[in-house]
């Protein structure tokens, strides 16, 4: 558990400096520019990592089911809505309401059971735990006179 605590702290705080990071990449070269050069990277470090410490196999894919096959799509779409997040509102308020997205759409996919899935169901406690950041978000964009 406290292995997948800290990878999950990770993984934020990396998605969170590559939000900002790919932002002012797409300021320099342009929005599409800097998502082929971001996409293109992590292909040819994932190919990388793929021959060192890769244990599956990729004629297995045939068998799995085909809807499995658009996460890299998404990651086309998530690179580009994180830059024009963050280029239009800023950091902290653009991550903060993408964590929110994220915990919603978490919470839903856990309620029904969505892409294999096990049931968890969605509790008040819940509820209130994402109705608060969505409080924290409005103060942290409060600004006062």
């Amino acid at each position: 558990m406290i292995f997948g605590i800290i990878t999950a702290i990770v993984s934020g705080a990396a998605m969170s400096l590559q939000g900002v990071m790919n932002t002012r990449l797409s300021d320099k070269i342009g929005l599409m520019e800097s998502n082929a050069f971001v996409q293109g990277t992590a292909f040819l470090l994932s190919l990388i990592a793929v021959f060192f410490f890769g244990k599956g196999s990729f004629q297995s894919i045939t068998k799995t089911p085909p809807v499995y096959l658009f996460g890299g799509a998404l990651g086309l779409v998530i690179t580009l809505t994180v830059m024009v997040a963050i280029n239009h509102l800023n950091p902290t308020t653009a991550i903060s309401i993408i964590l929110i997205s994220q915990l919603l759409v978490a919470a839903l996919i856990d309620a029904f059971g969505i892409l294999g899935s096990e049931k968890i169901a969605f509790t008040p406690y819940k509820i209130l735990g994402v109705l608060l950041m969505i409080a924290g978000v409005i103060l942290i964009k409060y600004k006062t006179a």
